[in-house]
């Protein structure tokens, strides 16, 4: 009985082995039943890209240029305000010159918080479209890289080593979805280097340098 039982169990496994054999030739046949399709996986670190596109510094430094001047008019708005706040200290209150600083301060108050959110709402716009354009062209070029090298999947991942001093960091880098890959599939560096290349900072004439191979 128990040697009916154990060849009973043998059977049984090799038949979820053979079962799952002939899913993986199945997923890896073509649907039309023609070669079976050849994966080939690949890795890019975003942020990795995002940090060094030279464009993306570009349009951040344009940007923090441009927060700097509303800075500056916003310093110079609540300079305005605190001018009249001591001038009506020389006014008694309820007088009239009190009271017409007093509407002027109102009104200057009211200008510099319309002013705020404006700009705040304006700059978060602008981030955000920056954001995006970058985003776009990186994937727009990874497609590229895909088509050429014959890539069918490309996966995002961390590309810098595990931080063993920070042990918060060492847990987030041990949850890591890519626990293992060949230096190959990482395609980081040649997409940042297409970009790069490709990248015409304004005011500047000449094209993109000469391409290198992979």
């Amino acid at each position: 009985m128990k040697k009916l039982i154990a060849s009973a169990t043998v059977i049984a496994i090799a038949g979820c082995f053979a079962c799952f054999t002939e899913t993986a030739s199945a997923q890896g046949t073509a649907p039309s039943g023609g070669a079976p399709v050849v994966h080939k996986v690949g890795l890019i670190d975003m942020a990795h890209v995002f940090k060094n596109y030279e464009k993306f510094t570009a349009l951040r430094e344009e940007l923090k240029e441009e927060i700097q001047q509303s800075d500056a008019k916003a310093k110079a708005m609540a300079e305005q305000i605190q001018a009249i706040q001591k001038e009506m200290q020389d006014f008694k209150q309820g007088s009239p010159e009190y009271l017409a600083r007093e509407k002027q301060l109102a009104q200057a108050a009211s200008d510099f918080e319309a002013f705020r959110k404006v700009a705040q709402r304006d700059f978060l716009r602008k981030e955000s479209r920056i954001y995006h354009t970058i985003y776009m062209e990186v994937t727009d070029t990874v497609k590229k890289y895909a088509k050429i090298y014959n890539y069918t999947l490309i996966m995002r991942f961390n590309r810098e080593s595990l931080d063993t001093d920070d042990p918060k960091k060492l847990i987030q880098g041990m949850n890591r979805q890519v626990v293992f890959h060949r230096a190959d599939d990482d395609i980081t560096l040649s997409v940042l280097d297409y970009l790069n290349r490709s990248y015409k900072p304004k005011g500047t004439a000449t094209g993109p340098k000469t391409s290198t191979s992979r």
